[in-house]
């Protein structure tokens, strides 16, 4: 914990898959099956570490094209480092998959919360359909959604990043009463300390080791606070603003 004021801001933006959508149970849903049929004695773990660098590279190759797409070629690269091929249905099968991905448990409840405190934004390295799915999960009032479609990059490219600076004014904020809240130190937190946000991190896999679905980060990161999900985070703002109010 730092001394950081969480009724000083006015605005959240959010990552959102692997944050308040839970990619990695996604992913590995049509993964493991695959797996499966293919003969691999590979665990979920496995298959995500597989094919968590693939994704990331597919996205920094080629930044214009649909999350699907996306997912459907990194699949095929997992395949080929695992040596098993990966059909077209399976890989559509994938690509399909966003709206099927899991929202966490406590995610809908804390953005309901938050959202009496905070204008929210979305930033996400999704297309604008995956995230209107994802939504109908969530229940979310954003006031702004901004999409790896929208700013034809994926993060942790610095067009989100841009993008956010332009809805921020036109919501009448100001940068440093922003505050960015995400799972992935690659993604998120990289990009966040390089435009110089102040950050949380929601550690969603605080109880496992390794990096999951998302590449180690090679550059600097930092965050200010850091909690194991949503609800602990929406715990510690109500009570920062009960404080403030008692106060």
């Amino acid at each position: 914990m730092t001394d950081l004021d969480l009724t000083h801001f006015r605005a959240l933006s959010f990552d959102c898959y692997g944050t308040l959508i839970d990619w990695e149970a996604g992913i590995t849903t049509v993964l493991a099956p695959w797996a499966r049929q293919q003969r691999l004695r590979l665990t979920d773990e496995d298959l995500l570490l597989a094919y968590a660098d693939h994704e990331a590279a597919v996205e920094r190759e080629t930044p214009s094209a649909l999350y699907p797409d996306v997912l459907a070629a990194a699949f095929r690269r997992t395949g080929d480092t695992l040596g098993r091929p990966v059909s077209d249905e399976w890989a559509q099968r994938l690509g399909r998959s966003v709206p099927d991905w899991p929202a966490f448990p406590d995610s809908a409840e804390a953005l309901a919360r938050l959202a009496q405190h905070y204008q929210l934004i979305i930033l996400s390295n999704v297309h604008r359909d995956g995230f209107a799915a994802s939504n109908a999960r969530l229940g979310g009032d954003f006031a702004a959604v901004i999409t790896a479609e929208d700013v034809g990059a994926y993060k942790p490219a610095a067009n989100h990043f841009r993008a956010l600076d332009a809805t921020l004014r036109g919501l009448g904020v100001d940068g440093h009463e922003l505050l960015h809240v995400a799972q992935s130190l690659f993604h998120d937190h990289v990009p966040a300390k390089r435009e110089g946000l102040l950050s949380v991190w929601i550690n969603r896999r605080h109880d496992r080791p390794g990096w999951g679905a998302t590449p180690e980060p090679s550059e600097e990161w930092t965050y200010q606070l850091e909690f194991a999900s949503m609800r602990d985070f929406a715990d510690t703002v109500e009570q920062a603003h009960a404080g403030r109010s008692a106060g």
